[in-house]
């Protein structure tokens, strides 16, 4: 398998497939509604939807780098606001997150093998791949997250 195709599976596996450490954000975001995600278990915090949103950002923002070989803070900026706290807007999120992966996914089929290992800017230490790999890192640090303070909104809801 090239190293393109691995990075690939990790993604996917990680967003919507089995990947071996547990649930996927599908899975996890799936239990999820627009009250869990926007509630904050623990004050300091972020909660799930921010979490969202920060991951969707960084998602599109390696993609375009991928494309334009320029790095930069993502659009939406690293922890967008929360819209309003609907149903619907919180389907929205979900989807945006979803439709980010695959397009991180289409970008790397036809990203030339050969750049992998140089670096995104001359001059710049990291690299294509090394920006790759700390994108399937970030996602499952805040995945983990995203598990927990689902917990934690699950217990609290108890308790009250």
């Amino acid at each position: 398998m090239s190293e393109l195709k691995r990075f690939q599976h990790e993604i996917r596996s990680a967003h919507a497939g089995e990947p071996w450490h547990g649930s996927s954000l599908k899975q996890i975001l799936a239990e999820i509604d627009a009250r869990a995600a926007a509630a904050r278990p623990i004050p300091e915090a972020h909660s799930i939807w921010e979490l969202v949103l920060h991951l969707t950002g960084w998602t599109r923002e390696v993609t375009r780098r991928l494309k334009t070989g320029k790095r930069a803070v993502p659009d939406e900026g690293d922890w967008p606001a929360v819209p309003a706290q609907t149903a619907q807007a919180w389907a929205a999120a979900k989807q945006a997150l979803h439709e980010a992966h695959e397009e991180l996914i289409k970008t790397i089929e036809t990203f030339p093998e050969p750049r992998l290992h140089q670096p995104i800017e001359k001059g710049k230490p990291t690299t294509y791949a090394q920006t790759l790999a700390g994108l399937t890192q970030h996602d499952a640090y805040h995945g983990g997250q995203i598990s927990l303070l689902h917990k934690a909104t699950k217990a609290r809801a108890v308790v009250l």
